[in-house]
C-alpha cells in the first residue's frame, strides 16, 4: 500500500525535508490522468498499490485514440477511480475533492504545446490558468498534504546563460504558453504563502518516450515517415546555429515525481512551503543529432536504411534557441539524475510505435 512508497524514499539520509506521514488511507488525486506524464505516473502509482483518483476532459489537442487507450491500462486497476471532467469547471473540482478527499494532489492537466498558444490561446487561460486557480482552491478549503505541479523549461524564455537553474530569472516569456507556466509558480507560490499549502512545482524539459504525444517533433516525424511524407525542420538547416533540446525519457521523469511526493518542501525565507525543481537530462542534444538518432533507431526497428525527407523552414514564433537543465537541486533532494540517453530512449519508443501502429 501507500506505506510502502513513501518508506522508499529512506536512502535521503541527512537531508533536511519533511516526510509525509504513511498510512492506508492515502489517496492521491492525478489531474490529466490520460496524458502522456499523468499515465506514466499513474501507472507506476497503481502498480505499487497507490489508490488513484484520475481526472482528464480527453480533449481532441491531438488523437483521443492515444488518451483511451491509456485510460484502458489503467481501468484495469480496481484502485483506479477516473472522472472525465475539465478542471476549469470549478464546481466540479470542489465536488471532486469533497467526494475523494484526496492527501495527495498531482496537477499535470494542462494545455500544452508552444505554437498552438500562438493560434488559440483562448484554451491556455481556461485551462492553465482558470483550472489551475481552482485546483488551488480546492486544496486550500481542503486538507492536502502535498501539491505537486507541472510547470515547464519554456519559463526560461529566450535566457542565454546555461543550464538554467531554478534561481535565474524568468520573467520574459517568449511564448503565451511559457507565460501560463509562470502564472502558475506565481499563483501556487501565493497559496502556499496564504494558506500553508506544501507546493512543489515542477519544470519538466521536452518530455518523450512510448506512448508520448503525437505533436511532439520525434512522434511527427516519425507519423511523416510511415505517411511517406517529408519532415519540417525549423531551424533553416543551419546547423552551425542548430536548435539543441534536453530531451528527457518519461520513465526518469516518473521516477523523480514519485520519490517527490512524500517530501514535503521547507519553509522559505517567507515561512512559505514551496518550492521549483527542474526535471531534465542535463545533456541537451542538436536537432541534428536528434534526427540522425531517429533515422538510426527506425533502421535496426525496420531492418533497413531509412533518411528523411527534410523541408527546412525558420524558426517558429516562441521557439527558444536552447533548453539545459541544471538537476544540482533535484540530484541532492532525492539522490536521483535522469540517466536515459537519447539512443537508449528514441529506441524504446520506435518499437512501441512499430507495434502499436502495427506498421512495416
Amino acid at each position: 500500500m501507500y506505506c510502502n512508497l513513501l518508506n522508499s524514499n529512506s536512502i535521503l539520509g541527512g537531508i533536511n525535508t519533511r516526510m509525509i506521514a504513511c498510512g492506508d488511507s492515502k489517496r492521491c488525486l492525478i489531474t490529466g490522468a490520460a496524458g502522456f506524464i499523468g499515465y506514466s505516473l499513474s501507472k507506476n502509482l497503481l502498480e505499487q498499490g497507490v489508490e488513484i483518483v484520475g481526472v482528464d476532459n480527453i480533449n481532441a489537442y491531438y488523437d483521443q485514440r492515444l488518451k483511451y487507450d491509456r485510460l484502458d491500462y489503467l481501468s484495469s486497476f480496481n484502485n483506479f477511480h477516473f472522472t472525465k471532467a475539465d478542471i476549469s469547471e470549478k464546481d466540479m473540482v470542489m465536488k471532486l475533492f469533497e467526494e475523494y478527499r484526496p492527501t495527495i494532489v498531482i496537477n499535470l492537466a494542462a494545455q500544452a504545446g508552444v505554437r498552438y498558444s500562438i493560434q488559440n490561446p483562448d484554451v491556455y487561460i481556461q485551462s492553465n490558468i482558470v483550472g489551475f486557480f481552482n485546483v488551488l482552491e480546492a486544496c486550500r478549503f481542503n486538507q492536502v498534504e502535498h501539491l505537486i505541479y507541472a510547470s515547464s523549461s519554456s519559463v526560461y524564455g529566450a535566457n542565454k546563460k546555461v543550464p538554467f537553474e531554478e534561481l535565474d530569472n524568468v520573467d520574459k516569456p517568449v511564448s503565451l504558453y511559457a507565460a501560463t507556466k509562470k502564472s502558475n509558480e506565481l499563483l501556487a507560490y501565493t497559496y502556499s504563502h496564504l494558506f500553508q499549502i506544501p507546493a512543489t512545482g515542477l519544470r519538466f524539459f521536452t518530455v518523450y518516450g512510448p506512448f508520448g504525444r503525437p505533436d511532439m517533433a520525434y512522434f511527427d516525424f516519425t507519423n511523416r515517415y510511415f505517411r511517406g511524407e517529408p519532415i519540417k525542420v525549423f531551424n533553416n538547416g543551419d546547423s552551425e546555429h542548430d536548435i539543441y533540446r534536453d530531451f528527457t525519457y518519461i520513465d526518469d521523469i516518473t521516477e523523480a515525481i514519485v520519490k517527490l511526493i512524500p517530501l514535503q518542501p521547507e519553509k522559505d525565507e517567507n515561512s512559505t512551503p514551496h518550492v521549483i525543481y527542474n526535471i531534465g537530462n542535463n545533456r541537451p542534444e542538436s536537432l541534428t543529432k536528434f534526427i540522425s538518432t531517429l533515422e538510426k533507431c527506425l533502421s535496426k526497428a525496420l531492418n533497413r536504411e531509412i533518411l528523411f525527407d527534410k523541408i527546412y523552414e525558420p524558426t517558429k514564433a516562441g521557439d527558444v534557441p536552447v533548453t539545459y537543465a541544471s538537476t544540482k537541486l533535484l540530484e541532492e533532494k532525492i539522490r536521483f539524475k535522469p540517466k536515459t540517453s537519447i539512443e537508449d530512449g528514441l529506441q524504446r519508443f520506435v518499437d512501441w510505435y512499430i507495434s502499436y501502429y502495427n506498421v512495416k
